[in-house]
């Protein structure tokens, strides 16, 4: 194997949760590493240790302005940093950066040619907007590395893909008008999950207008009709003829999970990894990257994330 996958493990990325009994807990980490470890994929992985976001990297997406009440609650720790999804607990401001530096630490492993493929499992906080916090993120590691890619590597087109339970709202607001930023994600109907947004109607704006594809689903739909919508997605992503692919392939939306109603297998989630794994050697020259998003039924995240890896694994 002459290009091993990436995988990224460390306290620092696990320390980022809300403990009990908060669904987002700090033992999402460990499963899946326990998980992966047992799949026996060594020598085909590596792993790499994470690294924590400058203030300037934050700015990449966020304002000054929300960076800096993350900081001054951090330290208070208490209260929430949104409507009461996202608790201001002590340290969550150096962890959050811990995620967003870890996930521009995949990138310039793949961008640099140390791996061709790349995975972080606490990440793809892709509720997280420019300005607030939301739905348990704190920092858009996604839409910081989606702006990273193009401040520090030179990209024009990055390719953002979603298959959390939940819309990413974070990355589509925060790039709703831009062109250049493929947007493609599959998710619970909004009108019966959080946050409510992800309309197939909604399409960009402006000369954006196209870019971006939702496609939601009924609550109970299953692997067959994920595969459906996956067809679109797929002829989204190569007409697009992204740069980059950045993968949230969030956990929450296999069937079991405590606060989602979809019913997929992990069979899904490598599915759609060994699919994205070849539009990116077409279009990319490989480069993937791939972050772990949501899911609270811990059996259920430790397989996903695995057989995402597995995937990579598999195509490199």
């Amino acid at each position: 194997m002459s290009d091993p996958v990436l995988v990224y493990k460390g306290k620092e990325i696990a320390a980022y949760g809300f403990g009990d009994p908060h669904p987002f807990g700090t033992d999402r980490h460990d499963v899946f590493h326990r998980e992966l470890a047992a799949a026996e994929l060594d020598p085909a992985i590596r792993y790499a240790t994470p690294r924590r976001a400058s203030v300037d990297e934050l700015l990449l997406f966020h304002t000054p302005e929300y960076i800096d009440k993350v900081s001054r609650l951090s330290k208070q720790g208490r209260g929430y940093l949104d409507e009461g999804d996202t608790p201001a607990l002590p340290g969550i401001f150096d962890a959050a950066s811990d995620v967003v530096g870890t996930t521009l630490a995949a990138v310039d492993a793949v961008m640099e040619g140390e791996a061709r493929r790349a995975f972080v499992p606490i990440a793809g906080l892709h509720h997280a907007a420019r300005d607030r916090a939301a739905g348990f993120c704190v920092f858009n590691d996604c839409g910081v590395a989606a702006e990273y890619l193009r401040h520090r590597h030179g990209l024009a087109r990055v390719a953002y893909v979603d298959i959390d339970a939940h819309h990413g709202d974070g990355v589509f607001y925060g790039f709703v008008d831009d062109p250049d930023l493929i947007f493609a994600d599959i998710h619970e109907d909004g009108r019966y999950l959080y946050p409510g947004t992800g309309a197939a109607e909604e399409t960009g704006t402006g000369r954006a207008r196209g870019t971006k594809l939702n496609v939601p689903l009924a609550p109970g739909a299953d692997d067959a009709e994920f595969r459906m919508a996956w067809r679109q997605v797929e002829a989204h992503l190569d007409a697009a003829e992204p740069d980059f692919i950045i993968f949230q392939c969030g956990a929450d939306s296999l069937e079991g999970d405590p606060i989602t109603h979809l019913c997929y297998t992990e069979q899904a989630h490598a599915d759609a990894a060994a699919t994205l794994c070849r539009l990116a050697d077409k279009h990319c020259e490989g480069r993937l990257i791939g972050t772990g998003g949501g899911g609270y039924n811990r059996q259920n995240i430790a397989r996903a994330w695995t057989r995402v890896v597995q995937a990579f694994v598999e195509a490199a």
